[in-house]
């Protein structure tokens, strides 16, 4: 998860990192609000930032120096609404003025494929990364982290010395450097980047702009991480699949799919979307998967059920295709949960749509006669993946 500027920011805060003041608006009018408080500490002179989960938003007019709230309020109104690389701008950041003398790069990042972090760091700061490590890869300092051991002060010491800062500013340098540290540690963090880290006209070292990528797998670890969460660009079937704890993605087609495992998914999308192309519409249009939906192990009558509910709210969909093959899962307690979640659906007023059922593995006959037994209103049991893909996307394609 990447984290907006104004959330690095805090996040910097919390853990010592010296930073300027910052609020957040999302009307020209808070704007104004925020650059009276704001600017009061700095000469009356503050920055409008646009508030977006990507680069070159500078570039993009989206960062402007307010010499009066009169002018931020300006500023904000011009930037909120703001397109940036297909990103709008609905928020702002109303950030303290600084003297700046000079600008530096650091960051902290996972190295994968050599199964440790690396720091990187410049005295050239404020241009992209990228275009320094190309031409001019000698003022990028780059050194390897031992996770088990992180940045130390002899590691900390290595890094300013490589990056060739003066002696004198060595002693602000790693302390700051060292609190970036905590922050990828004590946050679970993939990424800690700040760009510009600047000294001021007075020697200041601060971070003016961070960038913060969280480990989604720490989330357990972080429950107040969830507060960082944008919604404003998720799908709300997403977000109800979210708070029903399901693994779920929304597509672009119609239809639905549910199946046990990520494999098996992934299989059943790129049969779905064949089989699809044999039932061309007359807008040009063919049947093709609505979403990614994987149960998991856990099909029981609850979780089917929350399955079935999140994909028949997808007014998309047109036809639903169940494709499970029973393994830890038994393919009886499948049906049983099929059968129960029809009951649960029904009884919340939910109407069901055309449903095809493929059933196979371990006690797949048993699973088959549950169904067969049921007699549930539009479900369809077929025994072959093909088959099955092939009738939901004739039902899709409204072939009776």
């Amino acid at each position: 998860m990447d984290l907006f500027e104004y959330q690095a920011r805090d996040v910097f805060e919390k853990h010592g990192v010296p930073v300027l003041a910052g609020a957040i608006a999302t009307t020209p009018e808070q704007a104004r609000a925020a650059a009276e408080e704001i600017g009061a500490q700095s000469g009356g002179v503050t920055v409008v930032k646009a508030q977006v989960k990507t680069g070159g938003r500078g570039k993009a007019g989206g960062v402007k120096v307010a010499k009066s709230p009169q002018e931020a309020q300006e500023y904000a109104a011009a930037i909120l609404g703001m397109d940036i690389k297909g990103h709008t701008v609905k928020t702002v950041m109303i950030a303290q003025g600084a003297r700046i003398a000079e600008e530096y790069y650091f960051s902290i990042l996972l190295d994968r494929a050599n199964r440790r972090y690396l720091a990187m760091c410049s005295k050239e700061g404020g241009m992209d990364i990228e275009t320094l490590a190309v031409e001019q890869p000698d003022k990028l300092a780059m050194i390897a982290v031992d996770p088990n051991v992180g940045i130390d002060d002899a590691k900390a010491q290595e890094i300013v010395e490589q990056a060739g800062f003066p002696a004198e500013d060595h002693a602000a340098l790693k302390n700051v450097i060292s609190r970036l540290w905590e922050v990828y540690r004590d946050e679970d963090a993939t990424l800690v980047e700040v760009n510009p880290l600047v000294k001021t006209e007075d020697g200041t070292i601060l971070a003016l702009d961070g960038k913060v990528s969280i480990d989604g797998n720490s989330e357990f670890r972080h429950p107040e991480h969830e507060a960082f969460v944008d919604h404003s660009k998720t799908d709300p079937l997403e977000i109800l699949a979210i708070e029903r704890g399901l693994n779920y993605v929304k597509l672009d087609g119609d239809v639905g799919i549910i199946g046990n495992g990520a494999g098996l998914v992934m299989s059943t999308l790129d049969v779905v979307a064949y089989a699809g192309q044999e039932f061309p519409r007359a807008d040009g249009t063919h049947p093709a998967p609505a979403n990614f939906l994987d149960i998991g192990g856990g099909a029981n009558a609850e979780v089917m059920a929350n399955g079935l509910d999140v994909i028949f709210e997808d007014g998309q969909v047109k036809a639903v295709f169940v494709n499970v093959f029973g393994g830890i899962t038994a393919c009886d307690a499948v049906a049983d949960g099929i059968v129960q979640a029809y009951g649960i659906l029904q009884g919340h007023g939910k109407t069901p749509k055309p449903l095809v059922v493929r059933l196979d593995g371990n006690n797949a006959e048993e699973g088959r006669a549950i169904l067969d037994q049921a007699q549930l209103p539009l479900l369809e049991r077929v025994d072959t993946m093909d088959g099955a893909a092939r009738r939901v996307a004739e039902l899709a394609a409204g072939v009776n």
